[in-house]
Parts: C-alpha cells; structure tokens; sequence
C-alpha cells in the first residue's frame, strides 16, 4: 500500500516536472517571438497591435495547457488506467482544471494521482496567469516609452 502511493507520487512528481520543462521552453520560443516582434509592437498604432498580441499570447498558452494535459492522458493511458484516450484525456482536462465533475473517477489504486494532476493544472494556471500579467504590462510599457 505505502509502496503503491510512493510509486504514484513518483510518477506524479515526474509529471509536473515534465510539464513544467515543457512550459519553460514553449514559454521561452514565446519570448523569442515577443522579442523579436518588439519593434513592431512599439510602434504605432498601438491598440490593434496589442490586441494581435494579446490573442497570440492567449493561444500559445492555450497550447501549453493542452500539452500538459496530453502529457497527464499519455500516462493514464500509459498506466492502464483508462481504456480510451478520450477518456484519459477527457479525466485529465476535467483534473487539470481542477474543475472535478466527479462523472469519471480513477480507479483506486490510482486516485492519488487525481489530485497530483490537479495540483499540476493548479500551478501551471497561476505560472501562466502571472507571466500573461506581466508580459502585457512590459508591452503597455514597451509602447509608452515610444511616446517618451
């Protein structure tokens, strides 16, 4: 029993490392683009551009969430715990999100793994909700300087 919940928090532990490495470089070819499209940025006019930019950003972090939820169906899959994707990835969006319907359970051996995958969701939502803050105030910043 203690040896099965050590082996969850292993692989748990494996995960949010996992997804948060994969964050850390989907995050980082976003700052290469961000940096790259600074000039354009800068320059006037200003709302459209930040709104274009604002989208973008939404979408590319979008794709980082789905990627970690892929990541947590590819292991539930991996661990025979579900029978179908679908249902891996359906169980691992609803954890993630830490929205917890209740309509599909992990079996118990494996239940533990429920909460590791919504503290995952939990952490990677507030990393990213911060970045987003800060990201757009560096741009509002970026395109009133242009003024100065």
């Amino acid at each position: 029993m203690i040896a099965h919940m050590v082996h969850q928090l292993a692989i748990g532990s494996a995960l949010i490392v996992a997804s948060a490495v994969i964050s850390a470089v989907l995050w980082w070819v976003h700052e290469i683009v961000h940096d790259r499209a600074s000039g354009w940025l800068r320059e006037p006019p200003h709302v459209p551009k930040l709104l274009v930019h604002f989208c973008l950003t939404i979408l590319w972090m979008l794709v980082m969430i789905t990627v970690a939820v892929w990541l947590w169906a590819g292991a539930f899959r991996m661990l025979g715990v579900f029978d179908t994707l679908e249902g891996a990835v359906y169980f691992a969006l609803v954890a993630f999100t830490t929205l917890g319907f209740g309509d599909v359970l992990l079996p118990d051996p494996w239940r533990l793994l429920s909460g590791i995958c919504a503290a995952n969701g939990f952490l990677l939502f507030g990393l990213i909700t911060a970045r987003f803050v800060e990201l757009m105030r560096e741009t509002r910043l970026m395109q009133r300087d242009y003024w100065s």
